[in-house]
């Protein structure tokens, strides 16, 4: 099923349904800008951390901003990532599912990315913005007055640091995220975001950094060596999410060795198709 908005064709996956139940269709607040928040990763598996970047994301825009946050997405992406360890996306939606709808009142999981062709971030970006906007009309007032939503991308500062890389990120695209929709970065040990905001300077307006008041390095990565290595992982994940990997028999193996391919049929100078998962949420 094909889906337009006015500058992009969109293909959906069969039987593909953009979830909305958690969408706030009403501004509290009639004063305020609408917004949705979508990040994008391997969710490899999903951690608190993860979902710590939401709650941190929340508190910034409650505190510091003239905008409102009528919803919150993760965005698993596709299978054709093709990253070693990469279980199938089905597992990956399936964690992401179970770990938002018992851990979080408020956040919610897409699956258009994660059963599809390898998408860039501003692609996904654009998708949201047609399924929210476009498909179901975007949110109201109290009083009845329509307000478009602003997608806007919740990341990672490392992310950042590589967009301010030559040659990583295509111009195009960097417009589109940086620009037309924007930016909350979570800042991490190990990343400078004064010298990566310093080269997207004319972007500056729409990259809001994020402080991590309480440092925490819980990746995906670690998580899955715990798996490996028989030790516990409670507390790290959802119980839930735990519980289904256990049953599925997943991450028992490095998935280590050659990325046979990697990059292969994928726009010349998009880079970020190595780089999106460790740099947009931890891997």
């Amino acid at each position: 099923m094909a889906a337009q908005s006015s500058s992009t064709t969109f293909t959906n996956p069969p039987n593909y349904t953009f979830t909305s139940h958690r969408l706030n269709r009403t501004l509290n607040v009639s004063t305020k800008q609408p917004i949705v928040l979508v990040a994008c990763g391997s969710f490899n598996p999903i951690t608190y951390h993860h979902l710590r970047m939401f709650e941190m994301a929340n508190d910034f825009v409650r505190q510091n901003t003239n905008f409102e946050i009528v919803g919150s997405y993760l965005s698993p992406v596709s299978d054709q990532y093709k990253k070693p360890g990469l279980v199938r996306a089905h597992h990956r939606v399936k964690i992401c599912t179970l770990a938002t709808e018992q851990e979080s009142s408020g956040l919610m999981v897409d699956s258009w990315e994660a059963f599809l062709n390898y998408q860039r971030t501003a692609v996904v970006l654009d998708h949201f913005d047609y399924e929210i906007n476009t498909v179901l009309g975007g949110v109201s007032t109290r009083d009845g007055e329509h307000r478009d939503v602003r997608i806007m991308l919740l990341a990672g500062s490392d992310l950042i640091s590589t967009m301010s890389e030559p040659g990583v990120w295509s111009h195009n695209d960097l417009d589109r995220i940086l620009g037309r929709y924007g930016t909350f970065v979570i800042e991490r040990t190990g990343s400078s975001m004064d010298q990566a905001t310093d080269s997207l300077a004319r972007w500056r307006d729409n990259i809001y950094p994020i402080p991590q008041l309480i440092q925490n390095d819980v990746s995906s990565t670690k998580v899955r060596l715990f798996f490996r290595r028989g030790l516990s992982v409670q507390y790290l994940i959802p119980a839930a999410v735990i519980e289904y990997i256990k049953q599925n028999n997943l991450y028992l193996e490095d998935g280590s060795g050659p990325e046979k391919d990697k990059g292969k049929d994928k726009e010349s100078g998009d880079a970020e198709t190595s780089l999106r998962d460790s740099g947009s949420l931890q891997s």
